[in-house]
Formats: structure tokens, C-alpha cells, sequence
């Protein structure tokens, strides 16, 4: 049977306005977070898309998009697996101390963080898990930006070049049926399918 599976990223944080490395270290919604969580769940609304469960990562920065996306109205579940890239003593730093993109995929092991691949290996047995419960049809899952690109890189066997980059409470919509993930669509937080 054929599932669908929103994953989404959290809202702008202040870590995200001053520019701070943000892994497990967590801060609050901004006034502009919250707006994109307002404006994503105005989006479900418009398009009468109703979830069968919801789940987050266990930081703050997730479940509360989560919490405001569903209007405050529906139960999920926090789960570890969905939780952003260990980037070790990176964390809260500033953004420019991040080494070229090439060297991202293991470059954090050595500081106490996570490779790249260790985000996937935790991430995507979790959610493939999540799809294979019995009526989880329509599912929301709000995670974060490295781990859902980390999620997409893994199950994606061609990469669309538009969803490589999430934006503050942008979803990717998948399909999932017979183990199999397929990326249909990017929605923007104003609810504008890319």
C-alpha cells in the first residue's frame, strides 16, 4: 500500500539568525520560526492533508514547529534518530568555522561529532520503521536540515538538484511503498510547491 510521508525541517532559531553551528545544542523559535510553522500549518489546512501520527526529533526547535504546525491539537512521539548531526565542539559556534563541503562528511568525527553517515544509519531505519507501522498512512515528521538531506542522500537514487537545500520549515513530500522512498515534491514554508 502506498504511504505518504511529509518530512519537514524546524523553523528559524536564534541559532539560525546569528549564525551559530546548531546540531544537538538547541535554542528557541524566532518570532520568524514561528511564523514559518504557522504559515506550513495554514498550508495542511488549505490542501486538507490530515496526519495518521506525527513525530520529532527530541529537540525543542522540532517538536515545537510540530506542536505549531498541528495546532497544538494532536499527539506525536519525540524520537532520538530524528534528532540533527552531532557537530561536537563545533557546537554553537559560528557558521564560518564549517570546512568546505567536500570535507563534511566525516570532517566532525574528529571533534566528538557525527560523520554523515551516522546521521543516515540512525535516521533512516527509524523512519522506515515509523512508514511500516500499521496505519501510518499520511505521517509528519519534523527533523532537521542536515539530517532530512542525510535522510534524502540515502534513499534518493536520483538526487533532484532543488531538494538538495531545506529552508526553515520546508517539507519534502515522499512516497513510500515497498520499502521504497521516492521524493515527489518540495513545499516552502509559504506553502509555494518548488
Amino acid at each position: 500500500m502506498k504511504k505518504t510521508l511529509y518530512l519537514m525541517r524546524h523553523g528559524q532559531t536564534l541559532f539560525n539568525s546569528l549564525g551559530k553551528i546548531q546540531g544537538w545544542s538547541d535554542s528557541p523559535l524566532t518570532a520568524e520560526g514561528i511564523k514559518q510553522a504557522q504559515n506550513a500549518g495554514q498550508y495542511f489546512k488549505e490542501k486538507n492533508i490530515t496526519f495518521s501520527s506525527a513525530y520529532s526529533s527530541t529537540l525543542e526547535r522540532a517538536s515545537d514547529t510540530l506542536e505549531i504546525v498541528t495546532d497544538y491539537s494532536m499527539p506525536y512521539t519525540r524520537l532520538k534518530e530524528l534528532k540533527e548531526r552531532n557537530f561536537g565542539l563545533f557546537e554553537a559556534e559560528s557558521e564560518h568555522l564549517h570546512p568546505e563541503i567536500k570535507a563534511l562528511d566525516t570532517h566532525y568525527v574528529q571533534f566528538g561529532g557525527e560523520s554523515f553517515k551516522d546521521v543516515s544509519d540512525r535516521m533512516v531505519p527509524k523512519v522506515i520503521e515509523i512508514m511500516e507501522e500499521e496505519g501510518n498512512d499520511t505521517v509528519l515528521i519534523v527533523s532537521h536540515g542536515v539530517a532530512n538531506f542525510a535522510f534524502l542522500d540515502a534513499v534518493a537514487k536520483v538526487l533532484p538538484e532543488h531538494m538538495a537545500a531545506q529552508s526553515n520549515c520546508g517539507i519534502i513530500r515522499y512516497s513510500y511503498e515497498n520499502g521504497v522512498f521516492t521524493p515527489e515534491e518540495v513545499i516552502a514554508p509559504n506553502g509555494v510547491t518548488v
